[in-house]
């Protein structure tokens, strides 16, 4: 087939120049081979078996993983032991004055005032206080109320009218205060349950909350 190729890709297929001989390099006069010998006279010159010491054990990536995981949780569970016994909710100074008549609004929409809850709220009764909760480092709304009514029977009717209510376009959501009320109750953060009311059925759900 390459005889019918023209001229200019034939010589892409010329063979090399033949590689060049050199003679071999003469070996040096003092040159000479010398018997192989053993290695018994520097066995004293290593280390004794007996005290090396044992390798150090790299540490895998699943069991690094495995490591900080349990190191994080050994943390959450020492905070959540330390927060357990500083929790105290009787103690709160900021708290309503009758516990069995407040009611707790949550879902709230951070721009929602004050004014704009009482007004929304004192159609089912006199209001004695309203405490929105607020962050203590940058004093933003955290999305959460409680509202002290006069009496009970007013604090039960909004308990039960404004669930699911929309204000300030947020569904709110409404219960009774359990923080003092219930002696088993624990807020969510601290990793026990809470009580909740979804939609407008009386009922309540109880939501398992573990290492938060």
């Amino acid at each position: 087939m390459t005889q019918y190729l023209p001229p200019n890709l034939l010589a892409l297929f010329a063979p090399r120049d033949p590689i060049p001989f050199l003679p071999p390099i003469e070996k040096h006069k003092h040159h000479r081979k010398l018997p192989y010998t053993g290695v018994a006279q520097f066995l004293g010159e290593f280390e004794d078996p007996s005290e090396t010491p044992a390798p150090a054990r790299i540490e895998t990536r699943e069991e690094r993983k495995e490591r900080k995981r349990r190191e994080k949780q050994e943390q959450a569970n020492y905070k959540l032991e330390q927060d357990l016994a500083l929790w105290n909710p009787k103690k709160n100074p900021n708290a309503t004055g009758n516990p069995y008549n407040t009611l707790f609004v949550a879902r709230l929409n951070y721009d929602t005032s004050e004014h704009k809850l009482r007004r929304e709220f004192d159609v089912y009764g006199p209001i004695k206080k309203i405490s929105m909760i607020k962050d203590v480092s940058t004093g933003k709304p955290r999305g959460y109320a409680f509202i002290e009514f006069e009496h009970e029977r007013d604090m039960h009717a909004a308990n039960k009218d404004a669930n699911n209510r929309k204000i300030d376009g947020h569904r709110i959501l409404t219960d009774i205060e359990r923080g003092r009320t219930r002696p088993d109750w624990r807020p969510r953060r601290l990793g026990k349950f809470i009580f909740c009311r979804l939609g407008s059925e009386r009922r309540h759900y109880l939501i398992v909350s573990e290492n938060l």
